[in-house]
């Protein structure tokens, strides 16, 4: 069997590329994968042998009977439900500064998401010119308290300012686009591929296919790794959470338990000498940071009601 790298999921076909000859193929999943205990986090009906396959997938493959036959998927390292993709090794999280305005309180909820999933996490800010240069400059100071923990950067997709600096990042690398509907994820990928739909319809015509729109992630190869398109996190819930626990995925806050009297016990709430709430005071936590955090220690408690 050959293995190769899931690109693409379209009306019942996946593209595949294949790891040695770098062709491009199109092909179906067998009725059961051979793997049927591989992690995963959705499954396609009650069967507990049938995986989604996800963009990003490893998988094996042979021909059959003039089909190609994905067979079974490789270990993932990681992987994400809504978008399904996997083996992802960073998240672009893409946030516009106006139109639509920017909210600390959905930065914050995307972080605690992705923290929680371990993956690491590059900031990118756009629509930059649309700013006034002072209301630039404060929003800047601002989101400053965020550069201590994940790189990011600020950008005007349709003037390209900014994009040189961040085409590095992507090297070697499965990148994830994400962020809420108009921040300029679309605008970002045409200036980083500005080709890049013309390349998914050359592959639909080389393979006999018609023109398709999809809802669903496709990779596109740029600078030696890929960068993973998606229609975006369908739900930002929080109900993988534990209200006790929601603290731990706080890095910030983390640096600072050793100085709670309750230790990693501490939930950084009513608690007399919380070493967070020390720090908040002193100016050393973003008062929306906390703020963000109270709100969503309640929603999680609250879920856990009904």
């Amino acid at each position: 069997m050959e293995k190769a790298l899931v690109l693409r999921f379209l009306a019942g076909v996946y593209y595949i590329k294949d790891l040695e000859t770098q062709i491009i193929l199109e092909a179906k999943k067998r009725g059961k994968l051979k793997n049927p205990d591989i992690k995963t986090t959705q499954k396609e009906n009650s069967s507990a042998s049938d995986f989604i396959i996800k963009v990003g997938d490893i998988v094996f493959y042979e021909l059959s009977c003039d089909t190609y036959l994905i067979q079974s998927i490789l270990p993932r390292k990681n992987e994400l439900k809504r978008p399904n993709v996997a083996n992802i090794d960073q998240v672009l999280l893409v946030f516009s500064l106006v139109k639509p305005n920017f909210q600390f309180l959905l930065l914050d909820k995307f972080l605690l998401i992705l923290e929680q999933q371990k993956l690491d996490v590059v900031l990118v800010f756009s629509k930059i010119d649309l700013l006034e240069p002072e209301n630039l400059t404060t929003m800047q100071q601002q989101l400053s308290y965020y550069q201590k923990f994940q790189p990011f950067y600020y950008i005007n997709s349709k003037q390209k300012i900014g994009i040189d600096a961040l085409k590095y990042i992507f090297a070697n690398q499965i990148t994830v686009l994400a962020g809420q509907t108009g921040v300029g994820k679309s605008t970002l990928l045409k200036a980083l591929i500005p080709d890049a739909k013309l390349k998914t319809q050359e592959i639909s015509k080389s393979l006999g296919r018609g023109k398709h729109t999809t809802k669903n992630a496709q990779l596109y190869e740029f600078n030696g790794g890929f960068i993973v398109d998606t229609p975006g996190f369908s739900k930002l819930d929080l109900t993988t959470f534990c209200p006790r626990t929601l603290k731990n995925f706080y890095p910030d806050f983390v640096e600072h338990v050793c100085d709670c009297f309750f230790g990693e016990s501490c939930l950084h709430l009513q608690e007399e000498k919380c070493g967070v709430k020390k720090a908040l005071e002193n100016g050393k936590i973003l008062p929306s940071r906390y703020q963000n955090y109270v709100s969503f220690y309640e929603e999680i408690k609250n879920q856990l009601k009904y």
